[in-house]
């Protein structure tokens, strides 16, 4: 048997074992990693730890450390509210809202995960708050930063037209960014009916004043009779547990209100937001140094933030990717893709790389997985039985698309800013989602991009 093929079914062995015995998958990846790296690949310490995502440990920290601040200080309560008043009350088109958003951060040329970091733990808080299904929230910043991923001035699309461009490939920008944005809608479209849109729109609306006057009586009737139904009670039970616990609170705890804290928040937010898209910084460092200044001048706010980092995401991320770095440092994956692509069929040969790149980009970089993959596609794409246009955005769509997958950066970082979820319970949804749109998506983007030939 060989090592490649070994290195893949103890990858299948870690998955089982995670899944039937409650052990963190992360932990299992490394001491898999430890065992296939020595004994199966030959592969010394330092070759090992050279697939540990440490940019990626560095962003899930910070991020994390940050909106746990934010939650303390009760920013992110005021970033809901204002979120309300923005859309005038309709709780129904707020996932649209961040979807818009998060794609209109990448389409400008904001990374990925970048602009993932910075909605989704605001488009979290708020799922919790009005109780949204937090995998139809996570699912819709998701596919939005996907939807805006490959406009011309992106950062996905500069790198794969370049990459098209170095290959001698004819190239299309427009039509690989509609592609990316049509599929990411239309699964964004799907996963809101199925997962309650339909019921928030059906529910009705929190009016303005629920979400200006939070800490009122009068504001508290008017939520019991115009939240959906099924909230108001909550919101009322929620300021009457607070009310109980903390009977002095001083004007300022309103959360429709700004103190000092809540305003150096919001500017450490902005700021984060200035420094990654502007000046291209990294996200975790930034992040992690914006926490520790609003730390040391409002510790009692900071106290817990420390303790509410997402430690077992941390760990469960970073463990896998360092097993699919050995996987990538041993071959396995230039491996699988050198097989298909001699297959000699070129349509069957399309698909299996659609897939091929649908099911490692949900571990690995995505950018790195297309600029393997779409190399590996030129040899039957100068036969011109395969259409370079269709094929390219066909592979762009599958590798990206799966970014929802909890070990994809981006779904580690929605797994990580879920406040209030049960994390396993988390977990295993955006497995299951990830699952399938790894099993659909390559599939339907191959038959409607590819086979028709275009380009």
């Amino acid at each position: 048997m060989s090592a490649e093929l070994i290195s893949i079914l103890v990858l299948v062995v870690v998955f089982v074992i995670a899944t039937t015995r409650s052990i963190n998958m992360g932990a299992l990846a490394f001491a898999a990693a430890y065992a296939v790296g020595e004994l199966v690949a030959d592969l010394d310490t330092d070759k090992i730890f050279a697939g540990f995502p440490g940019d990626l440990f560095v962003v899930l920290v910070g991020v994390t450390y940050l909106f746990a601040i934010a939650r303390a200080n009760g920013t992110t309560d005021w970033l809901v509210h204002a979120s309300i008043r923005l859309v005038r009350g309709r709780v129904v088109l707020i996932p649209w809202v961040m979807f818009v958003l998060t794609g209109a951060l990448t389409a400008i040329g904001a990374v990925s995960p970048a602009a993932v970091a910075i909605v989704a733990p605001i488009a979290l808080s708020f799922a919790a708050r009005y109780q949204i299904s937090p995998l139809l929230m996570g699912a819709m910043v998701v596919h939005g930063a996907q939807g805006g991923g490959f406009s011309p001035i992106s950062i996905y699309g500069t790198i794969v037209n370049g990459i098209v461009e170095r290959e001698k490939l004819p190239g299309n920008e427009i039509a690989l960014f509609l592609a990316s944005l049509i599929v990411n809608l239309v699964i964004a479209a799907v996963v809101f009916v199925l997962f309650g849109g339909l019921k928030l729109r059906n529910d009705g609306a929190v009016t303005e004043t629920a979400s200006v006057s939070a800490s009122s009586s009068v504001s508290a009737g008017a939520d019991a009779k115009s939240a959906p139904e099924g909230r108001g009670d909550g919101l009322e039970k929620d300021r009457e547990e607070d009310r109980k616990e903390n009977p002095s609170a001083e004007p300022d705890d309103d959360t429709t209100r700004l103190n000092p804290a809540r305003m150096a928040t919001l500017a450490a937010l902005v700021a984060l937001v200035v420094a990654v898209l502007a000046f291209d910084l990294d996200a975790g460092l930034t992040s992690i140094t914006l926490a520790v200044l609003l730390s040391t001048c409002w510790p009692e706010d900071s106290r817990n933030a420390v303790t509410q980092i997402a430690w077992p995401t941390v760990l469960l991320i970073c463990g896998v990717l360092t097993y699919v770095g050995v996987l990538d440092e041993m071959g396995t994956i230039d491996w699988a893709g050198e097989g298909v692509s001699d297959i000699g069929v070129p349509l069957l040969s399309a698909v299996l790389l659609c897939y091929i790149g649908a099911l490692v980009s949900a571990f690995a970089s995505s950018v790195g997985i297309m600029g393997a993959l779409i190399p590996l596609a030129v040899p039957f794409l100068a036969q011109g039985e395969i259409g370079a246009v269709g094929m390219v955005a066909a592979l762009a769509v599958s590798a990206t698309v799966v970014d929802v997958s909890p070990f994809s950066t981006n779904g580690a970082l929605v797994l990580a800013a879920a406040p209030g979820v049960d994390r396993e319970r988390f977990f295993r949804q955006l497995m299951m989602y990830g699952g399938i749109v790894v099993a659909v998506v390559p599939a339907v983007v191959w038959l409607a991009l590819v086979v028709p030939g275009w380009g």
